[in-house]
């Protein structure tokens, strides 16, 4: 494990950065910007569902763990509790969701939704979660389903007594906690359950196996430079960069992104080392983006959620939102290399 907590030497910020100035900046890769994806938890997974929308011409699909539907919220948090799930028999309504993300799309504020019939989506609700309960998650479900996703390409797993966690093999809480840092291990069938080699699996179909000892870095990036402090993103964030990667060839990139009290400011190194995606990018050329987001008081974010219900703004779900839009640019630096 000690191989995967380690910041970049020197010497490979030099190489990947040009000059020991430049240390700070998001490194640029070869790579095809089509083949992005995106998975989250919770608040995490909320945005992951509204990346997925409103850029689905260039996303190939989603992994969303415990998240509602397109803009279930409506840019009110007091219908917060609902796209939770937390209101007994009144879950969120699925058309409604589908009505504005088609008004949207008319717009031009995302993209069309018929670019979601290419896309692949796996969904996951753990029956355990006492957070985002699952008639949220069915929701999500039907959202996909009513916006035109093939059910081929939709994938739901409803069935794992797992609580409010993205869900590794072997690290983290017992599989039915609903506790930081909401990173749990189950098992399914006998053996542990790969949740970012399912994910990854389901988008890219058919993977080399995950490493056993990923022989990549982690990158720290300044943040900054993409997102003001007024988007409650936090000042650095992370990119796991297999040595592929690094040696020229191609790759693509998977956009990981935490829940709410899940930062690394609060759970240290945890997401972006322990969730299992970094085994599997080292051996499939791929880029693992986590950004980040931090608590604040300005703007309201008290619990350093991802914005799905409008802290940042009314247009928080469409690509012109800041915490998008802050995402969109970090994954198009990293494809950027000529």
């Amino acid at each position: 494990m000690s191989s995967l907590r380690f910041t970049l030497s020197l010497a490979l910020l030099v190489a990947l950065s040009g000059s020991a100035a430049a240390a700070d900046k998001l490194p640029s890769f070869h790579g095809d910007p089509t083949q992005t994806s995106v998975s989250g938890l919770s608040s995490g997974a909320f945005m992951a569902v509204q990346y997925q929308v409103a850029f689905s011409g260039s996303i190939k699909g989603a992994g969303i763990v415990a998240g509602g539907p397109y803009y279930c919220a409506a840019g009110n948090v007091a219908n917060a509790a609902i796209c939770m799930g937390q209101v007994p028999f009144v879950p969120p309504n699925p058309a409604l969701m589908v009505d504005a993300a088609e008004s949207a799309a008319a717009l031009g504020q995302i993209d069309p939704l018929s670019d979601l019939k290419n896309d692949r989506i796996y969904v996951f609700s753990g029956t355990d979660d006492t957070v985002v309960r699952q008639q949220a998650v069915d929701a999500t479900v039907a959202f996909f389903k009513l916006a035109g996703v093939p059910d081929a390409n939709l994938l739901y797993v409803n069935d794992v007594p797992a609580g409010h966690a993205v869900i590794t093999p072997s690290f983290g809480n017992a599989c039915d906690a609903n506790a930081s840092p909401y990173i749990s291990h189950c098992n399914v069938d006998g053996q542990g359950y790969d949740q970012a080699g399912a994910i990854l699996t389901h988008i890219y179909g058919p993977l080399n196996p995950p490493a056993t000892q990923p022989s990549g870095q982690i990158i720290a990036f300044n943040q900054r430079a993409f997102a003001p402090a007024t988007s409650a993103m936090a000042d650095t964030a992370y990119v796991y960069v297999p040595k592929a990667c690094a040696d020229g060839q191609p790759c693509r990139v998977h956009v990981a992104i935490h829940g709410c009290a899940q930062s690394a400011a609060v759970v240290g190194d945890k997401f972006y080392t322990d969730t299992g995606y970094n085994q599997w990018a080292d051996t499939n050329n791929l880029l693992v983006l986590y950004p980040q987001v931090d608590k604040s008081l300005i703007p309201f974010n008290p619990q350093g959620c991802w914005d799905w219900f409008g802290y940042t703004g009314l247009n928080y779900a469409v690509k012109s939102a800041v915490q998008m839009q802050a995402i969109k640019s970090m994954v198009d630096t990293l494809l950027a290399a000529p």
